[in-house]
Order: structure tokens, then sequence, then C-alpha cells
């Protein structure tokens, strides 16, 4: 981990520790961070959902591929 200087909006944060159950700055910003980057998996996920024909999984090449011994 890296320690940094940063000028933090304390309103924000303390609104940010409230929602995400965290007791330092430190924890409310690891979990916001972490919570961000969760957000982004979700959405590439729907999208690729949305995107396809069959869903998500494997393909019917993957399928092949991981049955063949």
């Amino acid at each position: 981990m890296t320690k940094t200087s940063l000028s933090i909006d304390r309103e924000k944060a303390d609104a940010a520790a409230a929602v995400l159950g965290t007791s330092t700055l430190t924890a409310t910003i690891d979990a916001a961070l972490t919570e961000i980057v969760n957000l982004d998996r979700r959405r590439r996920l729907v999208e690729r959902i949305r995107g396809s024909e069959r869903g998500i999984g494997p393909s019917d090449e993957e399928l092949r591929r991981l049955r063949t011994p």
C-alpha cells in the first residue's frame, strides 16, 4: 500500500462512511474504490449478457474444449 496526501471533502467522506459502514477515512476510501471496481465489473457483465444471443457462460467451442480429455 502507498501512503499519500489528499484533500478530501469530509462531508462526502462521512456520508460515504455511513453508506459503506466504515469507521476510518482509509477504510472508507478503500471500500469506495472497491465498490467502483465491482460496479464496473457488474456493468460489463450486464453488457455481455445483453449483447450475446447465448447469454453468459462458455461458447459451444469452449464447451467442446472443456469436454475433450
